[in-house]
């Protein structure tokens, strides 16, 4: 595996494997098994893959945890490279952003539900950082975690809207044996908290099988914060249910729901969802 750190030490590299599939991953570091899932999806469907590391100040709002996510560079060289990974693009952040150009990408009304509504800007940042990286990079394929599902949504839409040339694959939900879904902020949970978290998996599954035997979205959304407000310490941030991937409350049309949560607790703000296929049900 190759580390680079520069935009012209990519491209070198690209230009010298051109005509192959690309297969991109793109991430904030502190890899764990979920990264390691796109990873290998992306080992398996291409002739390179490339994965950066880089921790994107746009998304990060002025009072969010920018200065205190957890990075380990060695530890996910390690796993990059037991990975099978081809290139591993690991810029500093004035080689992305060396000046400011004022021309700005908004989210949208995607951007204004769910994690979007208490985090202003933060999806404007994302499709800032993909744009530069799809550009840059010109993946064959990107993959993206489904546990930030509103996240996927946002940037299907957007690479259908502007004809971006690359497919965007979806990858499940990786979780430890408990339920709890892999996210880099776990390591900020007490281990109170900890034991706490794997409810917000077991709400949502309560609410989703609510919706199923009832049809009632209210009475299966009220269920599901009842049962994590009982069960956890965390603070509620929202628990809703949202047809996938336009992100409406209108169902009638809708072909799958996003069951979805957010859960404060004292030094993590933790998020699951469960999409559910209406089809057949």
């Amino acid at each position: 595996m190759k580390t680079v750190q520069t935009i012209n030490e990519l491209q070198n590299f690209l230009d010298s494997n051109k005509g192959k599939s690309i297969g991109f991953v793109p991430t904030m570091g502190y890899l764990h098994e979920g990264h390691l899932a796109l990873l290998t999806k992306a080992r398996e469907q291409n002739d390179i893959v490339v994965s950066s590391i880089f921790v994107n100040p746009a998304q990060f709002g002025p009072n969010e945890d920018l200065d205190r996510y957890p990075r380990d560079i060695e530890h996910d060289t390690e796993l990059a490279t037991k990975a099978g990974i081809d290139v591993l693009f690991v810029p500093p952040v004035n080689e992305m952003y060396p000046s400011e150009s004022g021309i700005t990408i908004h989210a949208g009304e995607l951007s204004t539900k769910l994690c979007g509504e208490s985090r202003p800007g933060h999806f404007d940042g994302v499709l800032k950082v993909i744009t530069k990286l799809f550009h840059l990079i010109q993946p064959t394929k990107a993959y993206f975690g489904q546990k930030d599902a509103q996240q996927l949504a946002i940037i299907e839409t957007f690479v259908k809207a502007y004809n971006f040339p690359v497919q965007i694959e979806r990858v499940s939900t990786v979780r430890e044996a408990d339920g709890l879904a892999k996210s880099s902020r776990n390591v900020f949970l007490s281990e109170k908290e900890r034991a706490e978290a794997i409810h917000l998996y077991k709400g949502l599954t309560i609410s989703t099988e609510i919706w199923r035997e009832t049809k009632d979205i209210s009475l299966a959304i009220s269920e599901g914060k009842r049962y994590i407000e009982q069960n956890t310490s965390g603070k509620i941030d929202y628990l809703e249910a949202l047809a996938y991937p336009n992100l409406q409350s209108d169902f009638n049309h809708a072909e799958q729901i996003l069951f979805a949560t957010a859960v404060f607790f004292e030094n993590a703000r933790l998020i699951d969802n469960i999409i559910v296929d209406v089809k057949g049900v």
